[in-house]
């Protein structure tokens, strides 16, 4: 299934006004999973680090990340890389909009990306999936990070991640060049690009991969049917969100022993 072009078209919708933007980063943070998980580790990484501020979004897409740490710390220094200019384009115009000025837009390849010694924090989220030269990029990472810096991944993991649960299957996103990565071969590249120390856990374990289901993949497919669907996703959401707040709160606080997605620290 391609999500790019459903993407492009909630992006459009939602980018009418700088309230219904703003009601749009909401609801991701609502939504997917993924925020609650990477939100989790920001806030601990904050909690432990207040004094370092320069972070890099690498694969910044909508800019929802970016807007949650630029309100959490002001004092961030904000860089958000993507390769979408229509993307950055928007986000600049919000982020101004906000009156929010600690976050610079760039358009970027992340598999040519060099500031060496650079950020304090590196978050890469649902884009490594994208990009066939990983290594590469983990490369970049590791040298763009000062010492001591961190970088956060959260990427689809070869336990059903992109919906793909054997051989047979196509992924759910037409877009990803792979289905997902093993806890240890996503760790062994890293220290292959230079890192010494990783962490890796599951994430959307069973909470999470039935509150995916309800809250993620039947309404992208009925969107991707028909544009009536955008009429009849409001009630749906309706009737099923409250089982999926409860199935996330459940996952990100459980730990989990397999899971279809991954969170990913490594340090310089």
């Amino acid at each position: 299934m391609h999500y790019d072009p459903i993407k492009d078209g909630l992006g459009r919708f939602f980018n009418k006004s700088t309230g219904s933007r703003k009601f749009f980063y909401k609801l991701l943070d609502l939504l997917l999973l993924r925020c609650w998980h990477i939100h989790s580790e920001l806030r601990a990484w904050l909690k432990e680090n207040p004094n370092k501020t320069e972070v890099l979004d690498a694969g910044s897409g909508f800019g929802q990340y970016s807007f949650w740490m630029a309100n959490k710390n002001s004092k961030f220094n904000i860089t958000s890389v993507d390769v979408k200019e229509d993307y950055l384009a928007d986000c600049s115009v919000f982020f101004k909009d906000c009156g929010l000025n600690n976050v610079k837009f760039e358009v970027g390849d992340l598999t040519n990306f060099p500031r060496k010694d650079s950020y304090d924090l590196i978050v890469c989220v649902d884009v490594m999936e994208h990009i066939l030269e990983d290594v590469e990029v983990f490369k970049h990472f590791y040298t763009n990070l000062k010492p001591g810096g961190m970088m956060l991944v959260s990427t689809p993991s070869d336990q059903g991640g992109s919906d793909v649960g054997d051989d047979s299957d196509e992924s759910f996103i037409s877009e990803h060049v792979r289905d997902g990565y093993n806890i240890n071969e996503i760790q062994d590249k890293l220290r292959l690009a230079g890192f010494t120390k990783t962490s890796a856990r599951y994430s959307y374990g069973t909470p999470g991969k039935i509150s995916w289901r309800l809250s993620m993949k039947y309404p992208i497919q009925m969107l991707n049917t028909s544009k009536l669907f955008y009429i009849i996703i409001p009630f749906w959401y309706l009737v099923f969100y409250p089982f999926c707040y409860i199935l996330n709160w459940m996952d990100t606080l459980g730990s989990h022993k397999t899971g279809t997605g991954l969170i990913v620290k490594a340090w310089k």
